[in-house]
């Protein structure tokens, strides 16, 4: 397959870059820092590309996007990786939350959320894992009863990002037929977190600053037209979001701009009088970084191809996740190993080899295999879908 951009794709991308330099602060290290500028920033940020119209390019217009290729919101999303993802917990809207809507919603569901999301003036958070669902999402327990008027939640949802952003909706899953198969008897709600009965508390990791919560929910009252899809459909709708997800996120463009941060650095660096880079095991390592990234641009790229032809990736997308995550963890892991000790520092530090972001993309990756589905839950997905193998007995 040629994966080449366009001429027209690749001065975009240069257009995008020039704003990028403008428009972020000299501060700006990502979302999870101890600093209260950041979600301030990632709205004006998102608002800035709303009003240039490139917060939602590939959505339909009639949804406040412009119809524009899925490559060039690939292109897009690269840049915003690659510069530590100023859009903040905006893309979690643009990725999957606002596609499951377009794909599942009511005609009013449509009108109601997606407008919000291209302005660039909404957080979402999701409601999916549970203290005893995680990697077997369909077991999850929150529970959601039929009244009269709607539904009344109860349960708890855990290692929801933004949710105390605050987060303003839920994408919510739901057991709504405990007496049906587990994968059969789900449903998704669209949750205002101003409900009476929520309430999120923060959880502290070895990640640092906290990004992540749990969500517990008692008595909450949903409006039947909260309903996303089908009753007892839901596993449908999650698997198609997660597949967007694990596609839509260009893990391997951060890591990319991290392996050119290092490769400068040993070039620069002097050791025993020779630089760093004449070192065969360090131009090895760095090497097979490179060649990694290719691999996981690629995979990442057949995914997307697929997406560009309307269809959903499920495999595809496992497939890039895998290879993704164990980049990012690489990278951290080789760059430690190049910098030493100093390595260790922080941005906090005036001494830290790249202003700590070895440390950052080390510290930040230890949960990276996790999120969205683990390694292993991956790799069931390629071996049952994709290879037809039959599960473990």
């Amino acid at each position: 397959m040629d994966f080449a951009f366009t001429p027209e794709e690749e001065r975009f991308r240069q257009e995008l870059k020039e704003f990028l330099r403008r428009e972020l602060p000299e501060w700006w290290r990502g979302m999870f820092v101890h600093d209260d500028r950041v979600f301030p920033q990632t709205r004006r940020f998102c608002q800035e590309l709303a009003e240039r119209g490139w917060l939602t390019m590939a959505w339909p217009p009639e949804h406040g996007g412009q119809n524009a290729s899925v490559w060039k919101q690939a292109i897009l999303r690269e840049e915003m990786w690659a510069h530590e993802e100023p859009r903040g917990p905006q893309y979690m809207n643009l990725n999957y939350i606002g596609p499951c809507i377009m794909r599942y919603g009511t005609e009013e569901q449509k009108r109601r959320f997606l407008p919000p999301m291209a302005k660039g003036t909404v957080i979402w958070t999701q409601g999916f894992s549970e203290p005893e669902a995680g990697s077997d999402l369909a077991s999850v327990r929150t529970r959601a009863e039929e009244v009269a008027d709607g539904f009344v939640v109860n349960g708890q949802k855990i290692w929801s990002s933004y949710a105390d952003a605050p987060a303003d909706w839920c994408f919510l899953l739901v057991r709504t037929d405990p007496s049906a198969p587990k994968h059969r008897g789900l449903s998704v709600l669209l949750v205002d977190m101003r409900t009476p009965g929520i309430t999120v508390r923060p959880i502290d990791s070895m990640a640092g600053p906290h990004e992540l919560n749990e969500i517990f929910f008692d008595d909450v009252k949903v409006p039947r037209n909260c309903l996303l899809g089908e009753k007892n459909r839901g596993w449908e709708i999650v698997t198609a979001g997660l597949a967007f997800e694990r596609a839509g996120i260009a893990r391997y463009a951060r890591a990319g701009r991290v392996i050119e941060l290092l490769t400068e650095y040993v070039q620069q660096t002097h050791c025993d009088g020779q630089p760093l880079a004449a070192n065969l095991d360090v131009r090895r390592k760095l090497a097979e970084l490179r060649v990694r990234y290719e691999a996981a641009r690629l995979l990442n790229y057949r995914a997307i191809s697929l997406q560009a032809r309307g269809q959903v990736p499920v495999v595809e997308a496992s497939i890039a996740r895998l290879h993704n995550t164990q980049l990012e963890q690489l990278v951290g892991h080789v760059g430690m190993e190049i910098l030493g000790l100093g390595g260790l520092l922080t941005h906090a530090d005036p001494q830290a080899p790249l202003s700590g972001s070895v440390y950052r993309q080390w510290v930040r990756n230890i949960p990276t295999t996790i999120a969205a589905g683990t390694l292993e839950i991956q790799k069931n997905i390629i071996a049952a879908q994709g290879l037809g193998l039959p599960r473990q007995r």
